[in-house]
């Protein structure tokens, strides 16, 4: 019975006992850490430890590296230190030592865990994928929703620790991959690429995007006016000055009123349900803020938190790194109604005044059973001046709003949109640069109103008949 693991890599866990070969040190893989069969362990009686950990620990850091993961030395020091404290034959035990020293902040979880079992469990599952690359780059260029965008970028980091040789073997078939995907412009198909479909440098790519986008701010009408050359009302006022110092001659002088910049607020969903989007969200909402002062920033899972402060700082990986410790309900359950009851108890009089326009970005999957949803969101959307909702489940061509919690929402909101890629973005700062008069709405909420009300009455009928 022949190995189904490749040769550079020995299983840590699950995988067949055979004698590994002698070969020359390298880095293309992780080392054969097969326990020691001398003292205790022989017998099975003692904790198992691996002969070259140390090794196949620093193999494995370079690539969460490669997937994006900021990982320091001092931590690759200590996960070394903490697996040889545990039994590394015990696969709960290994994973929480390596997790309890590599994973820095809590969107990096799901990287982590798909490249722990990866790496450690089934190797040759990635030559699987590298196998089915082809497909994949066609479905992402038709927008499927289910291609796992972790699986693309520790897909990437594990190439890049191929050995030279096994990537000399491919150079024809990938010189093929990349005339194909290059058929359309790179910077067109980043603009429409769903941010959790995106690559380890397509994310690095929109990042820079967003950091140097001019974002269009939302204006109302000042109450002062001033001078204008040949439009506007007359005023009264400023002729008279003008005939005193042009020796009585009348001089009509016009004015108008002025336009000064809405106060921001961004209410921003940071639940499980979420967690792919979080960075690049947090990242647009560090954008808008640098852009002008006067944003107010709020995170919610579980519970409210004001992040207005963190977002001020110029570095966005800074303040990503210092929203990341201050705010603890990281990818956890939503809890939309007791976020709102907290924000218009506690917040709404404080950064709501001067017509203020609200953001507010969640996919409406609303957990909080006891909470009175209808009541906060109308409360809400009387107190701005508009309430503007982005929810990225909108890429999705057959999206209707079924559950509950949409269906609450969506009658209190000026305008419903799309938030999942650097195009929706330009297309959401296009709208706030138009005009919002009294009474204004987004010409799309029509049709999805209307939806929602065939909706509610084809449930109606069923519950009737039923």
């Amino acid at each position: 019975m022949t190995s189904s693991y490749p040769d550079n890599v020995t299983p840590l866990f699950g995988g067949p006992r055979q004698k590994a070969p002698r070969r020359v040190a390298d880095e293309a893989g992780p080392r054969d850490i097969r326990p020691r069969k001398t003292g205790p362990d022989a017998t099975g009686q003692g904790p198992r430890r691996g002969e070259k950990l140390d090794q196949n620990i620093a193999h494995f850091v370079r690539v969460l590296r490669r997937a994006g993961l900021r990982i320091g030395s001092a931590a690759t020091l200590q996960a070394v230190e903490a697996c040889q404290t545990v039994d590394i034959g015990s696969r709960g035990e290994f994973y929480h030592a390596l997790a309890s020293c590599l994973v820095k902040q809590p969107e990096d979880r799901l990287l982590f865990d798909q490249a722990f079992h990866i790496f450690w469990r089934n190797p040759r599952l990635m030559e699987k994928m590298r196998d089915l690359l082809l497909p994949s780059l066609t479905r992402e260029t038709e927008g499927d929703p289910d291609d796992d965008p972790t699986s693309r970028r520790i897909e990437e980091a594990l190439n890049a620790a191929r050995p030279p040789e096994a990537k000399e073997e491919e150079d024809d078939d990938e010189a093929i991959e990349i005339d194909m995907s290059m058929t359309t412009s790179t910077v067109e198909r980043l603009q429409t690429t769903d941010f959790q479909m995106m690559s380890v440098a397509e994310m690095a790519e929109a990042e820079r995007a967003i950091d140097s986008m001019v974002l269009a701010l939302p204006t109302r009408s000042s109450r002062r006016f001033a001078a204008a050359p040949s439009h506007g009302r007359l005023s009264f006022k400023r002729t008279l000055r003008q005939m005193v110092r042009r020796g009585g001659l009348p001089l009509p002088v016009h004015e108008q009123r002025l336009r000064k910049p809405r106060p921001i607020v961004v209410i921003c969903d940071i639940s499980g349900s979420m967690e792919r989007y979080s960075r690049m969200l947090l990242r647009f909402v560090h954008a808008l803020t640098q852009r002008r002062g006067n944003v107010h920033s709020f995170l919610f899972g579980t519970r409210l938190s004001n992040v207005t402060r963190q977002m001020k700082d110029r570095d966005a990986d800074a303040a990503l790194r210092a929203i990341s410790t201050y705010v603890e309900d990281w990818s956890g359950g939503t809890r939309i109604s007791s976020a709102l009851q907290n924000f218009n108890r506690d917040w709404s009089r404080r950064v709501l005044g001067q017509g203020a326009l609200v953001l507010l970005i969640t996919d409406g999957l609303d957990r909080d059973e006891g909470g009175d949803l209808a009541f906060e969101i109308d409360r809400l959307h009387r107190s701005c001046s508009r309430l503007i909702w982005l929810n990225p489940l909108l890429r999705f061509d057959g999206f209707e709003p079924r559950s509950g919690g949409v269906q609450t929402m969506l009658p209190h909101v000026d305008a419903f949109l799309p938030i999942h890629s650097l195009d929706s973005i330009r297309k959401l700062s296009g709208m706030l640069e138009d005009d919002m008069p009294p009474g204004w709405r987004a010409q799309s909420l029509a049709s999805w109103q209307r939806r929602l009300h065939d909706i509610l009455d084809e449930e109606a009928g069923n519950g009737v008949a039923g």
